[in-house]
């Protein structure tokens, strides 16, 4: 490899912040670091996103009782990342819910997705010894479920593909707010390389056709108010499109990897190069944006050993 992961050097601790999205809807941020959202019922809370590890679950968990004393009944996963997944020991939800998708994917690359993350992200590992294993879910579901946290609803749906297969949005209607995961990002680099991008417009207009009031999303800032909320939307679906279609143009056209990420920073680079994890995320957006251009649907798979091979080719 002819340099480490652009993630690795990232090592200084991020600021976090905690917002009010809602009447006792919480977006818990890091300056790009995954999000987790908090929804307070009557009796209970729910955690949307896990984290990375318990440690950095109990940052969330710190914020969480700095309003509240309810105890954790639901922990929500949009999504199987281990970034989002691995830390869920450390609220003993009786409830970890996730779609049938999303655990399907658990069985098929949940260790290869780990030992994959592992080796990109060093700060979001620390304090990984505390990770008791895979996270799997008490619940999962297709298409869509609704949770009664008391005389609050709590929607849970699939509105389609697009960070990944089993991507779902937990909808709040009683404050008509939207914890999406990574389907939406506010200042943050897309990851792309377990997604759809050619799907991933589509997911975000029926996001949009909930005309929300705010959202949290799943890096970057709580995106509050509608202005805010439809800039985040418009500002994602430029950034999967121009990724997509930038290298489309060159994998069709029977051009190399390399070229493909060459034609991608000439579009890219000028609009979203100051984006957090704009250099990490850029080789597997490429790379997964070549795989579909060349009718590869279901993406493959990350393991440590390719990681390392694709960040060769493209770097060196």
């Amino acid at each position: 490899m002819s340099k480490a992961f652009a993630s690795a050097g990232d090592m200084a601790e991020k600021q976090i912040s905690f917002t009010e999205v809602g009447e006792g809807l919480y977006a818990f941020t890091a300056e790009g670091d995954p999000n987790s959202g908090v929804i307070i019922g009557d009796d209970s809370v729910m955690i949307v996103e896990a984290q990375a590890t318990p440690r950095l679950a109990r940052k969330v968990i710190e914020c969480v009782r700095s309003v509240t004393d309810k105890p954790i009944s639901h922990l929500v996963l949009t999504h199987y990342h281990a970034v989002r997944v691995l830390g869920a020991s450390a609220y003993s939800a009786p409830q970890l819910i996730m779609s049938d998708a999303a655990r399907a994917m658990v069985v098929e690359r949940g260790q290869e997705d780990w030992d994959s993350e592992f080796a990109r992200f060093p700060r979001l590992f620390q304090g990984h010894e505390e990770i008791p294993g895979l996270t799997w879910p008490t619940t999962s579901f297709t298409g869509r479920m609704s949770v009664y946290l008391g005389k609050r609803r709590v929607d849970l749906m699939q509105l389609g593909r697009a960070h990944t297969a089993g991507d779902i949005v937990i909808h709040v209607p009683d404050q008509n707010v939207m914890f999406t995961g990574d389907i939406v990002e506010y200042h943050s680099a897309c990851y792309c390389g377990d997604g759809y991008l050619r799907e991933w417009p589509a997911t975000l207009n029926a996001v949009r056709a909930f005309d929300v009031d705010a959202i949290a999303p799943g890096r970057g800032d709580a995106l509050v108010g509608r202005e805010m909320v439809n800039a985040a939307l418009d500002n994602t679906a430029d950034f999967v499109t121009s990724t997509y279609r930038s290298v489309a143009r060159v994998a069709q056209g029977g051009g190399t990897l390399k070229e493909a990420m060459a034609a991608c920073r000439a579009v890219c680079d000028p609009k979203f190069g100051d984006y957090a994890i704009y250099e990490h995320c850029l080789p597997f957006n490429v790379s997964r944006a070549y795989d579909e251009a060349l009718g590869i649907e279901t993406p493959r798979i990350w393991t440590d050993t390719r990681d390392a091979e694709m960040w060769a080719e493209l770097q060196g």
